[in-house]
């Protein structure tokens, strides 16, 4: 919206700023802060009248109760928060004519939606299970296969979304996936990362934290993607208009940080499924669109590591009859780590989550660092 004020130069020629992308960017990421902090105290008093109160299971793995239940009844689907703020940041500084844009804006609000549903029937039914995994997985398997049709029918992408890149290596690896090979490479992306952020939405400000960084990371990959000059020199996929993508991602950093405000330790709100979901699925179609997929590992590694860690968990147990964590996802392992640790030291345990919160954040700082490089390293 705002991005047509640069018509407006011959009246007032400093109004040409609003034509650059990194000058939106930063200026959507300001505005989803901004909205955050003023949103964020009233969504949360709104949540509590509401009686909208986190569940915190003690029969499962009853030690964890130690940790965690004190944190039974704070408010929970904060994600509306993030939400708002990406929405209408998105649309004061992007140009919501910008189809790239628009699938984004459309993925991550359905997959909050998504979220949302599933938080719902949680608080009204006052079951942990809500909508179930498979449910959630078909409706979010359901837009994917949505979006390839997309992709494979825009002339944007028709060509790109065909692809297959590789971090370090210069060029498409496969240049035709063909559109059983285009669909199961999205549904596994999009499905995949979608879940691997909530599942590392286990700890105060823990998913939110990394996905600050992953947000960064990919603000500076879509400006590059979209830039002739930039791809054609690092030689990474030149995808025209993806460069508008850095404002999306621009709100997506700013309202992440302003959540954090709430959600760092200890939490005074957490975001549910409503935004574990929409983050998650923001941050993979950006991915795809700009065809770095498989760097999102690299920049993702936070959240990797956490998926990975339930499925081996899951793949010992039902091989094996045996566990190979104390809990999973991985950063419950931990937890658990430093309570025995402490048990046989004769010592109170204090301070444990936010230590492993912030040894993720700094983890998940340096794999966004490393996946940015591979811009340059090919």
């Amino acid at each position: 919206m705002l991005y047509y004020l640069h018509e407006w130069t011959d009246w007032f020629s400093p109004l040409r700023i609003f034509q650059y992308i990194t000058f939106r960017a930063f200026a959507a990421a300001g505005t989803a802060f901004f909205i955050s902090l003023l949103l964020g105290s009233p969504m949360i008093r709104l949540l509590r009248r509401m009686n909208v109160g986190q569940q915190v299971r003690k029969e499962e793995v009853p030690p964890l109760y130690q940790f965690h239940g004190v944190k039974s009844g704070t408010p929970t689907m904060g994600g509306l928060l993030i939400l708002a703020a990406v929405v209408v940041s998105t649309a004061l500084w992007a140009v919501l004519t910008n189809g790239f844009v628009l699938i984004a804006l459309s993925t991550f609000f359905y997959m909050g939606v998504v979220g949302f549903v599933d938080d719902y029937l949680k608080v009204s039914r006052r079951n942990v299970r809500g909508l179930g995994a498979r449910y959630k997985l078909l409706l979010q398997a359901g837009w994917g296969v949505l979006i390839v049709v997309v992709l494979l029918h825009w002339s944007g992408t028709a060509e790109i979304s065909r692809q297959l890149m590789v971090p370090f290596i210069k060029d498409p690896v496969i240049q035709n996936l063909g559109v059983a090979g285009v669909l199961l490479f999205v549904l596994l992306v999009l499905v995949g990362a979608t879940n691997a952020v909530n599942l590392t939405d286990g700890l105060d400000g823990l998913a939110i934290g990394c996905s600050s960084s992953v947000a960064v990371a990919y603000l500076v990959m879509s400006y590059v993607a979209g830039h002739f000059v930039f791809a054609e020199y690092l030689q990474v996929p030149f995808v025209p208009g993806t460069g508008e993508l850095s404002v999306f991602c621009g709100s997506l950093l700013g309202a992440s940080l302003g959540f954090l405000w709430f959600n760092c330790y200890p939490a005074k709100v957490f975001m549910g499924d409503t935004g574990s979901l929409a983050v998650g699925g923001a941050v993979a179609i950006i991915a795809i669109l700009i065809n770095q997929e498989l760097a999102l590992i690299i920049v993702g590694g936070v959240f990797v590591i956490e998926a990975v860690s339930v499925l081996l968990q899951v793949a010992s147990f039902k091989s094996r009859g045996r566990r190979l964590f104390k809990c999973s996802p991985i950063h419950h392992h931990f937890e658990l780590l430093e309570k025995e640790r402490a048990d046989r030291e004769g010592r109170p345990v204090t301070l444990v989550e936010t230590t492993i919160v912030i040894r993720f954040w700094i983890l998940s700082i340096i794999f966004a660092l490393i996946g940015v490089a591979t811009l340059k390293i090919r």
